[in-house]
Parts: C-alpha cells; sequence; structure tokens
C-alpha cells in the first residue's frame, strides 16, 4: 500500500452529492487512500491529466478488475498496441466522417419518431419518454443488435455500470450484472447468421469482417453498450434540465456548447480506475506496483485551478480543458457519436418539437452516483 494519507467517505452521501467530498478531497488531500473504495484517488485536474498519458504507470491492464471480470477483456483494459489494434477497428464504427454522413440521419430519424409520439402528451417525464429510448434505439444501430429492445438495451446497460461500479461487493447487484451480460450474448448469436448474411456498419458486423476473436468482439460491444447507453441518455436529460434551471442561457448559447459544458459540470462518467505497474512517486506519495489506482474525473472538471467558478453551470465557458471523455490514448471513441446524438439531434429537436419546454413544479428532479453520474427522471411540461 502507498504511503497516501487515509480519507474515509460515506459512500450513501458519495452518491447522492459527491461534490463537496471532492472538494475537501482537491484542498486537503489531493492523492488519497479511500478505504471504502479499497484504492487511492488522484482528484486534481493536472494529476490526472499527466497520469492518464502515462501508461507505463499507471496501467489500463487490470486482470483482475471489475469490468474484465465481469464484462470480458476489452480495449479499455488494453494499453499500447493491443489497445491500438482493437480501437482502429472500433473506430471504424464511430469516427466523424461516419457518424457525420451515415448516423446523423438515423439519429435525427428516431428523435422526430420518439418526438411524434411525446408531442401530443403536453407533459411527462421526458427522462423515460425520450432521453432513455432515444440514446438506446441510437445504439442499437452502432451496434448493430438491432433485435434487442430498447428498455434491454437500457436495463442491461445499467446492470454493468452497476457491476463494474460495485466495490462494495453487494452479491445481487454483481448477479444482475451477470444477468446483464448473458442477455446480450444472446442478441449477438441471433445476429451473427444476420450480418454474416448480410453485412451493414454496426460494431458487430465491422469487427467480424477485421478477424477479431469472437470474445474479444462480445467484449467491446459489451463497452460500448455499458458507457454507450447511459452517458447519451443522461446528457439529453441533462442539459434539457440545466437549460431550464438556466433559461438566461437558453438561446445566447450553441447546443454543443450547452452539450460541452453539462459533460464538465456533471461528468457523467466520473471515474476511471487503473493499476500501478511500477513504484512511482507523484505529490510526495508513493505508489506500489498492482495497486488500484482511481482517476476522479467528477473532481477534475470541478477543479477550481483550472475552471473558475467551476460548481456554476455556465454554457458561455471555455471548455476546452474539460475531461469528461478523457485525457490520453483511451479517449473516448464514442465522443462524436455523442456529440451528434446530443448537441446536433436531440437538445435542437427537444426544444423546437416542445414549444413552452418547462420542468413540472410537482416533481423535483434528482440526481445521483459518483462513478457514473445522471439525473434520474425529467418531469416536464410544455
Amino acid at each position: 500500500m502507498s504511503n497516501a494519507p487515509r480519507f474515509d467517505i460515506d459512500l450513501g452521501a458519495f452518491w447522492h452529492d459527491p461534490y463537496p467530498i471532492l472538494a475537501r478531497l482537491r484542498a486537503e488531500a489531493p492523492i488519497a487512500f479511500v478505504p471504502q473504495l479499497n484504492g487511492t484517488v488522484l482528484s486534481r485536474h493536472d494529476d490526472i491529466v499527466a497520469s492518464e498519458k502515462s501508461i507505463e504507470v499507471f496501467s489500463s491492464e487490470q486482470p483482475g478488475g471489475l469490468m474484465t471480470r465481469l464484462m470480458g477483456h476489452n480495449m479499455m483494459r488494453k494499453d499500447g498496441p493491443a489497445h491500438a489494434a482493437e480501437r482502429k477497428m472500433v473506430f471504424s464504427a464511430m469516427s466523424p466522417r461516419t457518424v457525420k454522413e451515415f448516423w446523423t440521419a438515423r439519429f435525427q430519424a428516431h428523435a422526430d419518431r420518439l418526438l411524434d409520439e411525446v408531442a401530443p402528451s403536453g407533459g411527462g417525464d421526458l427522462f423515460q419518454t425520450f432521453a432513455l429510448p432515444f440514446s438506446a434505439e441510437c445504439l442499437k444501430d452502432i451496434t448493430g443488435l438491432t433485435n434487442m429492445r430498447f428498455q434491454d438495451m437500457d436495463a442491461w446497460s445499467q446492470g454493468m455500470i452497476d457491476g463494474i461500479a460495485n466495490y462494495a461487493g453487494n452479491p445481487a447487484i454483481e448477479a444482475r450484472c451477470h444477468a446483464a451480460t448473458a442477455g446480450i450474448d444472446a442478441v449477438i448469436d441471433d445476429m451473427l447468421p444476420v450480418v454474416r448474411k448480410h453485412p451493414d456498419r454496426g460494431m458487430l458486423s465491422l469487427l467480424l469482417a477485421a478477424g477479431l476473436p469472437m470474445e474479444s468482439i462480445r467484449a467491446n460491444i459489451k463497452l460500448a453498450i455499458s458507457g454507450g447507453q447511459n452517458e447519451p441518455r443522461d446528457t439529453v436529460a441533462g442539459t434539457v434540465w440545466a437549460l431550464l434551471t438556466h433559461p438566461e442561457q437558453l438561446g445566447n448559447v450553441s447546443w454543443l456548447q450547452a452539450f460541452e459544458e453539462f459533460a464538465r459540470w456533471i461528468s457523467p462518467i466520473g471515474m476511471m480506475p487503473r493499476r500501478i505497474a511500477k513504484p512511482w512517486t507523484i505529490g510526495g506519495i508513493d505508489l506500489e506496483p498492482e495497486e488500484r489506482v482511481f482517476f476522479l474525473i467528477g473532481s477534475a472538471n470541478r477543479d477550481e485551478a483550472v475552471f473558475r467558478d467551476p460548481d456554476r453551470f455556465d454554457a458561455r465557458r471555455d471548455t476546452s480543458k474539460s475531461i469528461a471523455f478523457g485525457a490520453g490514448p483511451h479517449y473516448c471513441v464514442g465522443a462524436w457519436a455523442s456529440r451528434a446524438m446530443v448537441a446536433d439531434v436531440a437538445l435542437p429537436s427537444v426544444f423546437r418539437r416542445l414549444p413552452g419546454l418547462r420542468l413540472d413544479d410537482n416533481e423535483p428532479v434528482r440526481i445521483g452516483g459518483w462513478a457514473f453520474r445522471g439525473v434520474l427522471n425529467l418531469p416536464v411540461r410544455w
């Protein structure tokens, strides 16, 4: 174990509102051992950016880690040439050019169909009626798993992200994660003969054509689902909520600015785990091989040394130093698809199709999570 100072946290309070605890970490113990997570956390922006690029020390290879054990050995848990080779194959399905020329029209079609169904009601939970199915339908296309229901896409994604954040070892959470991965394997098996006969632009078809071993195909599709459902879902609903609660910014900023600021402000993916590969000293703290380290992205994106008044949502701010999508070789391969889904399609469509959109004062908006954080409901009227 390292010589990092011990810093105890209340996991319940951390889930409900991590920001006061993150602020204390940055101020009192920017590199600290948190026994409740059984790992050492880095909470300052510049430490995380430098460390994420030092893959020879802060390794993504975690053979015994929760993601590898529960979801398979995907590209996020590989470094160097092994990571680069699989990343190149996955990137072909989600490159900026592919998103612009192929996927964005599909995304728009999903948004239009869902809003056709939602608009006449005059109100409801926009998280459940739009953000959740919109993200899932888009992800079905990207992965190539068009044979699954959007409800299963969301439930299985949630099951996996709960599982890989289950550092307390809750057996019920782990069981739900296993059920989710089994469901995904089943729909992959169903689609294999279809895409072999009729290749398409989805991940399953492209990874098969590239010759990636089947176990790696399964692992990388599970990876895409685990982050690719909750992040756009939560960012669509969350950015709508942020703009409705900051109406002076609505109409004075671009949809992309609003998206990027929400991703900084809330950090839907708030943590990235790493394994120490060799002895290392940072900030006077000695880290030992095999030690588990967490990069607290949600803290880095609210670091007072980098962002002025960081706890405030301000879509006019410069977000160029935000690391919501990462900062090193593991920069999110789905970032361009997410920007298109949220900023190019969902936000303008929602505000155009639902005139007079406002929060429903009869029900509060709830927010939760720290490793994965987002709004849990969005009661609105229009």
